[in-house]
C-alpha cells in the first residue's frame, strides 16, 4: 500500500536539492510513502496517485527525531539528588552508583518495562530512532543483560561498561579496566554496535579510555566518547584520533578541540538537557558550527543528569542558550543525529529514506523553539507505519 501525505504547508526535507536553505524547505508539498520508504517528494500539485491519502491540513512535516545518546536501561529514581542540586549542591558523577545498585536489583522484566515506557514516551514526541547504552550494571552479567534488553528495541546499542569504575573495584581501577576490556567485552560485544567510555575526572583517564575503545574496535564495535563534559580533558582529541562516530557533551573545548572536530568526521553531539538539569555552563554550539564541525542534538536521557525524552525541549534550549538558530537546531536533532549514528536512511525526507515522519501542529518548524514546552505532535510515522 502507498500513502500520499498532502497539503503539507512546510516540509523539512534536510536536502537543499529539494527546497530552500540547508533544511531543503518546501511549501505546499506532498510526500508518498510506500513499503516503509519515501517514494516521492515534491509540490502537492504534482503528486502522483496513491492507495491511501492523508491530509496534513497545511501543517509542518519534518523527519522523525534521531536521538543518538540515551541511557534507558535502568531502575530506581534520583529525585532526591536532583532536589539537592537545585538546592545548591554541585553535580558530580558519583550518583551513577545509586542507579547501579537499583539496576542490579531489578528483574529483566522490570528493566524491559521501564525501557519500553521511555521509548514509547519518546515516540509520542516524534523520536523515531534512538540509541541506548548499557552502563548501569557494571558486572559482566548485568551489562550483557542490559544490552540484550536494549537490542530487542533498537539496533543502536552501545556497550558502556566504562561508565564509572564499579564499586567492587573502587581500590583497583586497573582491574576494572581489565574486566571491561576482557570478560565483560566478550559477553557484551555480540549485543552491541558501539563502544563508549566516560573519559572524565572521576571516571576514566585518557590512557584507560584509549585501551577500552581500542579493545572494542578489535571486537568490531565503533567508538563514541563521553568527552569534555565536566572539565577540559583528552576526550575530544581521543575521539578524533580513533575515528569515533561522535564526541558527546563537548562542554569544555579548547581551540584545538574545536579544530580537531571541524577537520574530522567525528560529530559533536551536544546534550543541553544535562546542563539544564545540573545548572552547568552550556556548550557553545555557535563556536562549533562556525568552525565547520558537524553538530547533533540529543537528550542524554538518564535518571541522574538529564531525565527527559523530549528532543523538542532540547531544540528549544539549544536555540535559547547555545547560540543555535532554529534551523540549525532542527537539523542537528534530525540529520545531525543520523550522522552521529552513521546512518543515511534516517534524518531526512528524501526518496529511498526510511519513512520516519513527524507532523507538527504548527505552521513552521520554528515553533519547536518558539513554543517551548507545548506538545506539538500531530502524527508520527515510523518506517511508514503511523504510530501516533
Amino acid at each position: 500500500m502507498s500513502t500520499l501525505i498532502t497539503d503539507i504547508g512546510c516540509l523539512v526535507t534536510n536536502d537543499p536539492a529539494h527546497g530552500t536553505g540547508p533544511l531543503g524547505l518546501l511549501a505546499d508539498a506532498a510526500v508518498v510513502v510506500e513499503a516503509g520508504r519515501i517514494a516521492w517528494v515534491g509540490h502537492a500539485a504534482s503528486a502522483p496517485a496513491a492507495d491511501e491519502h492523508y491530509d496534513a491540513d497545511d501543517r509542518t512535516l519534518i523527519p522523525g527525531f534521531v536521538d543518538s545518546h540515551a541511557h534507558l536501561v535502568f531502575a530506581g529514581d534520583r529525585t532526591a539528588e536532583f532536589n539537592a542540586r537545585m538546592s545548591g549542591q554541585a553535580y558530580t558523577a558519583g550518583g551513577i552508583r545509586t542507579t547501579v545498585a537499583a539496576t542490579r536489583a531489578a528483574t529483566d522484566a522490570e528493566l524491559d518495562t521501564n525501557l519500553t515506557r521511555f521509548i514509547e514516551e519518546a515516540l509520542r514526541q516524534g523520536t523515531t530512532t534512538i540509541e541506548c547504552k548499557s552502563g548501569y550494571g557494571l558486572t559482566v552479567a548485568d551489562e550483557a543483560r542490559a544490552l540484550r534488553i536494549a537490542a530487542s528495541h533498537t539496533p543502536e546499542t552501545t556497550y558502556l561498561g566504562a561508565h564509572v569504575v564499579a564499586p567492587e573495584y573502587a581500590d583497583d581501577p586497573a582491574g576494572y579496566v581489565d574486566l571491561v576490556t576482557g570478560e565483560m567485552l566478550d559477553a557484551c560485544a555480540p549485543h552491541a554496535r558501539w563502544v563508549d567510555v566516560f573519559c572524565e575526572n572521576g571516571a576514566f583517564d585518557g590512557d584507560q579510555a584509549r585501551a577500552i575503545l581500542k579493545a572494542g574496535q578489535e571486537r568490531g564495535l565503533i567508538p563514541r566518547v563521553h568527552a569534555n563534559q565536566l572539565s577540559y580533558g583528552p576526550g575530544v582529541q581521543l575521539a578524533v584520533e580513533l575515528g569515533a562516530a561522535s564526541a558527546d557533551h563537548c562542554t569544555h573545548l579548547t581551540d584545538a578541540d574545536v579544530a580537531a572536530l571541524a577537520s574530522s568526521d567525528t560529530v559533536a553531539t551536544l546534550l543541553p538537557g544535562a546542563e539544564f538539569s545540573t545548572r552547568a555552563a552550556y556548550p557553545d554550539a555557535r563556536r562549533l558550527l562556525d568552525a565547520g564541525a558537524t553538530v547533533a542534538l540529543s537528550t542524554d536521557c538518564n535518571p541522574g543528569s538529564s531525565f527527559t525524552t523530549s528532543m523538542a525541549f532540547c531544540i528549544a534550549v539549544a536555540v535559547r542558550e547555545m547560540g543555535m538558530t532554529p534551523d540549525e537546531a532542527v537539523h542537528a536533532a534530525t540529520v545531525g543525529g543520523a550522522r552521529a549514528l552513521r546512518r543515511t536512511d534516517v534524518g531526512s525526507i528524501t526518496v529511498g529514506a526510511r519513512a520516519d515522519l513527524l507532523l507538527l501542529d504548527a505552521p513552521s518548524h520554528v515553533h519547536l523553539a518558539y513554543r517551548p514546552g507545548v506538545p506539538l505532535t500531530a502524527a508520527v510515522w515510523r518506517a511508514g507505519v503511523r504510530e501516533v
